[in-house]
């Protein structure tokens, strides 16, 4: 196993979960966002407010994209467990 072997593994691992990772995110970036603006125009400073609106969409979000990150996640690992087979030769 060289060091660009090793080098392309650890990148593949990282775009994986920055793929897998960045719908969650996302919405809980915009949620929290949104949550604040409410906040700071109403002044209500409640903090279960910011917690519970994101729970959910965080909830919604895994929800609608659960099959893909599996199979995402599944087609990796296959991948991975063929390479060993494969530097076994």
């Amino acid at each position: 196993m060289t060091m660009g072997t090793v080098t392309e593994l650890l990148q593949e691992g990282i775009m994986q979960i920055l793929m897998l990772v960045a719908p969650v995110l996302g919405a809980a970036l915009i949620i929290g966002l949104v949550v604040a603006i409410f906040q700071a125009t109403t002044s209500i400073q409640e903090q279960t407010l910011t917690f519970a609106p994101k729970f959910f969409v965080i909830l919604a979000v895994i929800a609608l994209l659960g099959g893909w990150m599996f199979t995402s996640m599944r087609e990796y690992t296959i991948q991975l467990f063929q390479m060993i087979s494969q530097m076994g030769r």
